[in-house]
């Protein structure tokens, strides 16, 4: 009897058109995997050719490149983090963008030409500032007016709480543990709390040089270092708190920081759906940039915080509905491109160009870390207490005080993107510019009187 069965030699011809689809399918499958947002294919590709460019030393530090070499970076860095088992619930991904890179850097582990190329593309274009107007006026402008008005006016009472609680637990944490008061609360307690290194540290060192009469820089490494210490702190408590919101769903608004009512005013004030198109997107990043150089000027020309100035302009424009709703379609899609591809190459870079791996080193001391997770946890954990008693969402009221503990906008950055809540960041700004400036000018006026 004559098989049926067709041997390869004997392949019909619609097996023989089914073959090639059945390589596309497959190659397309390959596509759509991700590293990041690279596609696997195109992740390899940009792998060899960088490193091939850096063995020859040509590799470029202009835009290309340097987009280039922050997306493999920061994306190989995340992905990483997502197959360790367990700690990916508490922001590893964050933290091995954040300090892997550094700490490679430091120790000589990273190709001399990927540094210098990457330190050049990262403090030439200055990114960090465009990626936090993108995030802000996107988020902002995709509010709803009312939750807006809500959360501003709310968030204040959790941060000044939690800072009252933090310096308090904190110092008595430290002072228990051996350290003077002093130094408890003016060199490990308050520079968590300043707002991260150009807004916080260097202030409050200076400050705390001409008080007591000292050189700043010893004053500045140690403070440095508490900074370090409770970024990191407040990445793993932001990673903790976005798992614990996954199991207890009641506690989290899922990026919304107070709860909606149920008035006929409320629903009215929602907003309804609106298409948007390319130029849109293009109209959104335009008015992005506008919010973020009127910062700036305002920062030449008085002296005031960018960020905030920025902050202060487009939660305005959005209460007084200046931007039309077609902008707004356009400027939450800004908000999602940048808060999924752009955070990962963003942290990358900021590690490689501006994160001293050698002052978090030395502030590896038990005592300065109990002392600076007590503080952060003490903040953290009064947030969501406090923001669960006046109708905020406790995660989301948690993760907001966890920021005030951050490393200034990358710090916002990194416990953002550990806690998958970016569209947070209005309200971090608030709590870790606003806050942080009171802090420093606090820490200054009481060890001023008390000297």
């Amino acid at each position: 009897m004559e098989s049926s069965t067709q041997t390869p030699l004997h392949t019909s011809s619609g097996d023989r058109a089914q073959a090639p689809h059945a390589a596309i399918d497959w190659w397309w499958r390959v596509f759509d995997m991700r590293i990041g947002s690279l596609p696997l294919p195109v992740y390899v590709l940009m792998l060899a050719v960088l490193g091939a460019m850096a063995a020859k030393g040509k590799l470029a530090a202009d835009l290309p490149t340097g987009i280039a070499l922050v997306a493999v970076g920061g994306f190989t860095c995340a992905e990483l983090a997502k197959r360790i088992p367990w700690i990916r619930h508490i922001g590893a991904t964050s933290i091995f963008a954040a300090f892997i890179p550094s700490m490679l850097v430091y120790y000589k582990l990273m190709p001399e030409p990927v540094v210098k190329a990457v330190t050049s593309f990262t403090k030439t274009s200055n990114f960090l500032y465009l990626f936090i107007a993108a995030i802000i006026v996107g988020s902002v402008l995709s509010m709803d007016r009312q939750m807006l008005i809500k959360g501003f006016v709310r968030i204040f009472i959790p941060v000044a709480a939690g800072s009252v609680a933090a310096a308090l637990v904190g110092t008595a944490v430290g002072t228990a543990l051996g350290l003077d008061v002093r130094h408890a609360l003016f060199l490990v307690v308050v520079p968590i709390m300043a707002g991260g290194v150009g807004e916080g540290a260097l202030p409050l060192s200076a400050g705390y040089a001409q008080i007591l009469g000292v050189d700043q820089g010893p004053l500045f490494a140690q403070i440095l270092s508490a900074v370090m210490l409770g970024n990191i702190a407040a990445i793993c408590c932001a990673g903790l708190l976005s798992y614990v919101g996954s199991r207890r769903p009641e506690w989290t608004g899922n990026g919304r920081l107070t709860k909606a009512g149920t008035s006929d005013e409320d629903v009215a004030q929602r907003p309804a759906s609106f298409e948007f198109d390319v130029a849109s997107v293009a109209a959104a990043g335009s008015t992005a940039i506008a919010f973020y150089l009127l910062g700036v000027l305002s920062n030449q020309l008085f002296g005031w915080p960018a960020p905030v100035v920025m902050l202060v302009l487009v939660v305005a424009a959005q209460l007084f509905q200046v931007v039309s709703p077609r902008v707004r379609g356009g400027a939450r899609f800004m908000y999602g491109f940048f808060s999924t591809a752009v955070t990962y190459p963003l942290m990358f870079a900021i590690s490689v160009a501006m994160t001293p791996w050698g002052e978090i080193v030395t502030a590896f001391h038990w005592v300065n870390i109990v002392t600076a997770v007590s503080t952060v946890l003490a903040l953290t954990v009064t947030g969501f207490f406090v923001g669960r008693l006046v109708g905020m969402y406790p995660i989301e009221a948690a993760i907001v005080n966890a920021t005030h503990s951050g490393l200034g906008g990358t710090g916002d950055v990194a416990i953002l993107t550990a806690a998958n809540r970016m569209e947070l960041m209005p309200f971090a700004q608030i709590a870790t510019r606003i806050g942080g400036a009171l802090t420093v000018m606090a820490a200054l006026g009481v060890l001023a009187y008390f000297r």
